[in-house]
Parts: C-alpha cells; structure tokens; sequence
C-alpha cells in the first residue's frame, strides 16, 4: 500500500527585574509605565510547538481567494480531514491539446473554464473522517477490495454536473464502458462507509471524469454550447476521442495523505 504525504503547517513580552531595581535606586525619578500582561493572558506558541500539528488548518486556507474562489462544503475543524475514494486518469499528450481548445471555446461564450489541477474518477461523496479513524478506515476499504481486479473504462461523451451547493459547475467525460465493474467496486466502498457511519454513494451514480470548472451554477450557459465543444472531442484527425481509464488501483485521499490500493491483474 503506497502512502504519500504532504503537508502545510501554521504559523504563529514581560517586564525586567534589573530595570525595576534601578528606579528603585532613584526614587526621585519618575517611573516609567511598563505594561505587563495580564494575569490571565495566554503568551503566543512557540513555532516548534505549533509545527508539531501539520493537520491544522493555516489561516489562509479559508482565504477563497487562493482557490480559485471556491468554497468549502463543510467548516475546516481540527482533527477532521476531508476524504474521498477515487480512480486516477493520466492524461495522454492528445487530451492536454483538446482540453485547451475547449477552455478556449468556452471563453468566448463568455465562460471562464478551469482545467482540473488533477483527473480522477469519482466513487465516493466527499466525507469526514477523524484523524485516528484513518488507519482502520483504509484497512477496512483495502480488505473489501483485495478481490478486484484490473478494467478499462472509457468516456468520451461530455456532459455538465453541479453541485449540490451550487457554487461550482463542471464540464465532465461521462464514462460509457466499464459501469459494472465500477458498480462492484461502489458496494465495496459503501460497506466502508456504512460501518464507519459514513455517507454511501450516489443511488444512480453518473460516473465521469471532471475535465474543467467554473464559479457558480453556469448550467443553463455551459448546456447551451456543450455541442460545440462536444464537437471537439469528435473532430480529432483520427476520429472521436475517448478517455480510457486504466482502472489498476483505487486511490483514498484523506486530508494530505493518499493510499494506494492494487487491485490484481
């Protein structure tokens, strides 16, 4: 099982006795005001305390500025990590080159399109797990999976997704092969949900690749050209393109760590 981590980390004056004793010795001089704290006041951390707590949140993460403008589903608090279980897609050389133009479509309808920072395949809300609920949360979910074995799914009809709060819209690959396999894996991973009392998966999952998003609910806009960017995911020199999805491992994100689950060949 294959972990990476990554990690940020948060940033974070009395009086003298010597200079007391010295206006004590010339009591003709006026004393100057030495402000001390007050009995109940807390003095800052130290950084080499606060360091030791990477999964705190730094303030500036709740800044919406530094995402891109979007905004959280749930409040950051301590000891929480927002998790989600996934099947990477790697991107090939063609799809880089189809995805730029289709931002630079989008942009004249007047729609300001965002690449994704990575591609994935979903099979998994967005959940909440307590720091020491990680370690049997993804034992669980690798013990349900060890009977998987490897697919290729693929996509290639573009489709437009909300979310529920209305603040993101996405212009996604709707994946038309491989649904069984996936609908297996989504039991799997609704068990580890279940048993940790976790939100389970769509009823009648959409599955797709996010390629691009936008601020706020542009639906209505987005869904009026989607056959003109559409028509560039068909219109390649060696016909329509198709996203394959090499399904050989299963990814668990978990606030800054991710496992790694193989499934057999």
């Amino acid at each position: 099982m294959l972990v990476v981590y990554s990690s940020s980390s948060e940033e974070e004056e009395g009086s003298s006795d010597s200079q007391r004793d010295a206006e004590d010795e010339c009591p003709a001089k006026k004393k100057s005001k030495v402000e001390l704290p007050k009995k109940n006041s807390r003095l800052p951390l130290p950084h080499s305390v606060l360091n030791m707590f990477p999964d705190d949140l730094d303030p500036q993460t709740e800044d919406n500025s530094l995402h891109g403008g979007r905004i959280r589903s749930f409040k950051h608090e301590r000891g929480n990590w927002a998790t989600y279980v996934y099947v990477p897609y790697d991107p090939v050389e063609e799809f880089t080159d189809i995805l730029e133009e289709i931002v630079s479509v989008a942009k004249k309808h007047d729609i300001d399109l965002m690449p994704q920072e990575e591609f994935h395949l979903s099979l998994s809300q967005t959940v909440v797990l307590r720091h020491h609920w990680i370690q049997p949360f993804t034992q669980n979910l690798k013990a349900g999976l060890a009977h998987c074995r490897r697919f290729i799914c693929s996509a290639r009809r573009l489709k437009v997704y909300c979310n529920a709060e209305k603040t993101r819209t996405f212009l996604a690959a709707e994946v038309s092969t491989g649904h069984t396999q996936l609908l297996d894996m989504i039991k799997e991973v609704d068990k580890t949900m279940t048993d940790f009392r976790l939100e389970t998966f769509y009823k009648d999952p959409s599955f797709h690749v996010s390629l691009a998003w936008c601020i706020g609910d542009l639906t209505v806009q987005m869904n009026s050209c989607l056959k003109e960017l559409q028509s560039i995911m068909d219109s390649q020199e060696d016909g329509p393109f198709t996203l394959s999805v090499n399904c050989a491992a299963l990814r668990c994100r978990t606030g800054n760590k991710v496992f790694s689950f193989p499934f057999e060949s």
